[in-house]
């Protein structure tokens, strides 16, 4: 039985955004369903402009009904609304944050919550540092009695040196403990699944190393294009939209080392030790060990998906990429000489999120006498979307006299062995702010190590401008140049299914 967090306001910057209406408030309308909101507790929108909390309740409420990941019971609308509450501040105006620590006062005085508070920056990144400096000068980031939280959203900054000024600023104002940068990936099952496969198991452990794993593979496929957020998106580009944070989630949880205790500040630190091992390449070796592609028009499903470069707010002579694979390698005792091939773009042909775990070749000598001419590859696959589970491709005989291999698979899906109800993947997040475990949560150490890595990739794409810059067709796997990073060493992209 999962306990109630401690009595707190939820106070959300950016409340009347795409964010907060797709999944932050589906995912506390889930948590309360769930009865694992506190029972003291209120919605706080802080809204830049005059919006009555009535308005307020209004907004949020349409994004539920339209992103909700379940049928919606009203009771439990009514219990989780009746507490909704607009507060006007503006981090260019700073008298109004005084104001809303006066109205934050009063509220939590009569709702109860005892002056925790979590504070979530659902905003754009430019806005992290100026909130977050006028919560710090008027006191409103200050323990005295009560906890105070804030969640940043990704992306945490924009490179090495911008992640480690915002670090800089934030330490400053709080301490780590109080920080949250939040990866919604992390929320999903399958993915904190990854720690209980590898280190409750007897079984994998022993050969989860380079003597026995031949390579890994980390797909995060998207279909849908850039859409309305071409301003955004083509200052960012997918290296910094997804590798630094998602990708590179993923890949600490399936390279860390055993934690001496499953508790937030062991696993960080594995989690961190892991990405600070990551080789850091020349600009010519990041050069020769990524391919980056543009996608150019073309159709999915039914939906026509226009050429990147004639988005609404894309420069129409844009560099930035939509694609981009990397080869990666880990210099330690576990991964040396085992090479990590990391993709992701948009307007591909499926959406996929997956990790692909190459075992190394069984000897086929004795093999040689009968009809069988090859053996399947091995792998264990770790998916996440589009259907959260794991299988395991093997080789077994196939029925008859003859000696003829086959390989196969054995699929786990969650959906099929646990009666879960759908959810945002922020649920586990949110509420494991409102009770202070930040084991899925990002420290300052494994951001700085993550934009390291990368670092050599920006520079070097950024030297080359529209040099090297592979075109590909809307809805399909991306630009062919991405299997030279496989072929070349011999090997080849898992085919997604």
């Amino acid at each position: 039985m999962q306990k109630k967090p401690d009595p707190c306001s939820f106070i959300i910057f950016g409340a009347t955004g795409d964010l907060t209406h797709r999944l932050v408030i589906p995912a506390l309308y889930n948590l309360a369903a769930g009865n694992l909101l506190p029972d003291k507790f209120c919605v706080v929108g802080i809204a830049r402009k005059g919006m009555s909390s009535d308005q307020m309740k209004d907004s949020l409420l349409q994004g539920l009904r339209k992103f909700a990941t379940r049928p919606v019971d009203e009771a439990v609308v009514t219990r989780l609304f009746e507490c909704v509450t607009s507060i006007e501040a503006d981090p260019g105006d700073p008298p109004s944050f005084d104001a809303m620590n006066e109205r934050l006062d009063k509220l939590e005085t009569a709702r109860g919550t005892g002056g925790n508070r979590l504070f979530y920056l659902a905003t754009p990144p430019k806005a992290f540092l100026p909130i977050s400096e006028q919560l710090g000068r008027t006191g409103m980031l200050e323990e005295n009695g009560a906890w105070r939280r804030l969640i940043v959203e990704k992306p945490f900054g924009t490179d090495l040196p911008s992640a480690r000024a915002l670090n800089s600023a934030l330490l400053k104002l709080m301490d780590e403990h109080q920080i949250y940068r939040i990866d919604h990936y992390l929320g999903k099952e399958t993915v904190q699944n990854i720690l209980v496969l590898r280190f409750a198991n007897g079984m994998f452990e022993p050969i989860w190393n380079r003597n026995h794993i031949d390579h890994v593979q980390i797909t995060v496929d998207e279909k849908l294009g850039v859409g309305h957020r071409g301003s955004f998106y083509d200052s960012t580009g997918a290296l910094r939209d997804m590798v630094p944070n998602h990708l590179f989630q993923l890949l600490s949880l399936v390279t860390m080392e055993p934690p001496a205790r499953f508790d937030a500040h062991a696993v960080r630190s594995e989690k961190a030790e892991v990405l600070s091992a990551i080789q850091t390449q020349t600009e010519q070796e990041a050069l020769y060990n990524s391919v980056r592609g543009q996608y150019r028009g073309g159709r999915i499903g039914d939906n026509d998906i226009v050429d990147y470069l004639k988005t609404p707010d894309v420069r129409p002579d844009s560099s930035t990429e939509t694609y981009a694979a990397l080869k990666l390698t880990i210099d330690n005792w576990r991964w040396a000489g085992v090479p990590f091939y990391l993709r992701t773009g948009k307007a591909l042909t499926s959406k996929r999120t997956e990790i692909a775990i190459k075992f190394k070749q069984a000897p086929f000598a004795m093999f040689r006498d009968t009809a069988v001419d090859r053996l399947s590859q091995n792998y264990l696959v770790i998916s996440t979307e589009p259907t959260e589970g794991i299988e395991l491709q093997f080789n077994t005989k196939v029925p008859g006299p003859a000696i003829n291999i086959d390989g196969v698979e054995m699929k786990f899906r969650y959906k099929d062995y646990f009666k879960a109800e759908p959810s945002t993947g922020y649920e586990t997040l949110i509420y494991d702010c409102m009770i202070g475990d930040n084991l899925l949560f990002q420290r300052a150490d494994s951001v700085e190590a993550g934009w390291q890595a990368v670092q050599p990739f920006i520079d070097a794409w950024k030297s080359a401008g529209g040099r090297g810059l592979q075109p590909y067709k809307a809805g399909s796997e991306g630009p062919e140049a991405a299997n030279a990073l496989l072929t070349r060493d011999g090997r080849s992209w898992r085919k997604l299914g």
